[in-house]
């Protein structure tokens, strides 16, 4: 067993000499008075259970190294006495000498220095009987609490259950006190206030940032110049232009060439004409493609005086007014937007024309005069003409489209009045298809009994709601 004893040191051992490389610069030193109460060591007569609870009394000292924030390492040596229980009766008994050493990982809840710090304890143990010696391995846990008084000074307090791995489990209790101390400071670097890499008894230019080449002083463009002596020292220049740039090498820097990046001879101050058409880049709006001075150089295709660039229609001779886009029909929108652009219509009806009023009103007769077979779908013969009526209001106005609704009163089944609307719909839909109306201008739907316009609790009102409506409508 001291053989064990001597591996488990040697293991304490290196565990501190790993932690010196991942541990922040902190230490600790811990002092506590313990009470032990353990279970006494397997006697023969252990179904006793009454006797087998044992106490003791002993001291505390702990070392302590954080390794980051929250957790540290410990490494506590414990010694004192338990009395050992003997004989059943317990009034045979002798105090033995124990001897502990630990391992614990100690995870405190909030930053170490907190005024109150709860904390838990894990990691591996040992407790070796010098009177009998005898030796155990342990698993300690535990819980504790560390009360700041000063700064580094604690008040601690812990429990502590400590498993045993052969015959000797027990609990632990401990008040004491806790020092931190041992920070450790990094050496202050060579004075170096712009952060250059160059040492301020060399550095020319001490407050800012440079390169050695120019010892220490600053060429934000790297041409080599120093910004100081650098007429252009945010871009990267030549020496004969002192410093500044040329990008187009055509002999004029760049701060005084209107066109910096096309070559261009000094009577144009540096600027081309690319399209040729006369007007110098500068100047051109529009400089790869030939134009008209009067457009600064755009070109415009439909010959209308607006340029190209900002005619929404450059192909077709428009007005201003329209931005450029044609309006046949002179109502206020151009034809590209104009659902009717060779028929005159107000700008609220997308160009067309309004419906005339006696022909809203045949739409509004067939609502009163298309009639069915009672509870059926089936159209009377006197519908008909005001069918057609409908068909020739649709011919007349080819640009608008027409919805047909169907409607019921609410007597009988709402399911029933729901399929005799859309029925009812349809038929109507079918004779104008049957007419010759495009069915892809029409659309047909049925709702019941859902959209009353009159009292269904008389017999006028049930009359009124019984209909089909026709309403056109330009997409």
């Amino acid at each position: 067993m001291k053989h064990l004893f001597t591996i488990f040191l040697i293991a304490i051992c290196l565990m501190l000499v790993q932690s010196e490389a991942i541990a922040q610069p902190k230490h600790g030193l811990t002092f506590r008075t313990l009470w032990y109460n353990y279970d006494n060591p397997e006697p023969a007569w252990k179904d006793w259970s009454d006797v087998l609870q044992t106490n003791g009394r002993g001291i505390e000292l702990a070392y302590n190294r954080r390794l980051d924030g929250h957790t540290w390492l410990v490494i506590p040596v414990k010694v004192g006495t338990a009395r050992r229980i003997l004989e059943p009766s317990g009034l045979l008994s002798k105090n033995e000498l124990l001897f502990n050493l630990d391992a614990l990982a100690q995870y405190n809840i909030g930053k170490y220095s907190r005024v109150i710090n709860p904390f838990v304890q894990l990691g591996i143990g040992s407790s070796w009987n010098v009177d009998d010696d005898f030796f155990d391995f342990n698993i300690p846990a535990g819980i504790g609490l560390n009360l700041r008084f000063i700064d580094d000074v604690f008040l601690n307090v812990t429990t502590q259950f400590r498993f045993s791995l052969e015959n000797r489990p027990g609990w632990h209790h401990g008040i004491g006190a806790t020092v931190y101390f041992g920070g450790e400071e990094e050496p202050e670097p060579p004075a170096d206030k712009d952060g250059d890499g160059i040492l301020d008894v060399t550095d020319k230019c001490p407050d800012v940032p440079g390169v050695a080449e120019l010892m220490g002083c600053p060429d934000r463009d790297g041409d080599g110049i120093a910004d100081g002596d650098d007429q252009c020292p945010d871009e990267a220049g030549v020496a004969a232009l002192q410093g500044c740039p040329d990008t187009d090498n055509d002999g004029i820097a760049d701060r005084e060439d209107e066109c910096p990046t096309e070559p261009g001879p000094a009577a144009t101050a540096g600027c081309p004409d690319r399209d040729g058409d006369g007007v110098i880049d500068r100047n051109d709006r529009c400089p790869d493609t030939k134009g008209l001075a009067s457009l600064n150089g755009c070109p415009d295709r439909d010959g209308d005086g607006i340029a190209d660039g900002d005619d929404q229609c450059p192909d077709e001779k428009g007005t201003a007014a329209m931005m450029g886009c044609p309006d046949r029909d002179g109502d206020g929108l151009a034809d590209k937007d104009d659902r009717c652009p060779d028929k005159a219509g107000p700008i609220s009806n997308k160009g067309c024309p309004e419906i005339k009023a006696e022909d809203k009103a045949k739409l509004e007769r067939a609502v009163k005069l298309v009639q069915f077979a009672s509870g059926k779908a089936t159209l009377l013969t006197k519908s008909y003409a005001i069918l057609d009526e409908v068909v020739s209001v649709m011919n007349q106005y080819p640009e608008y489209n027409l919805s047909i609704s169907g409607h019921t009163d609410s007597t009988g089944d709402d399911k029933m009045n729901q399929s005799l609307s859309e029925r009812r719909a349809k038929t109507c839909y079918d004779y104008l298809v049957s007419k010759g109306i495009d069915a892809g201008r029409m659309s047909h739907a049925g709702f019941g009994e859902t959209q009353p316009v009159a009292d269904n609790a008389t017999a006028a009102g049930r009359s009124q709601n019984r209909r089909v409506v026709f309403e056109l409508f330009v997409k």
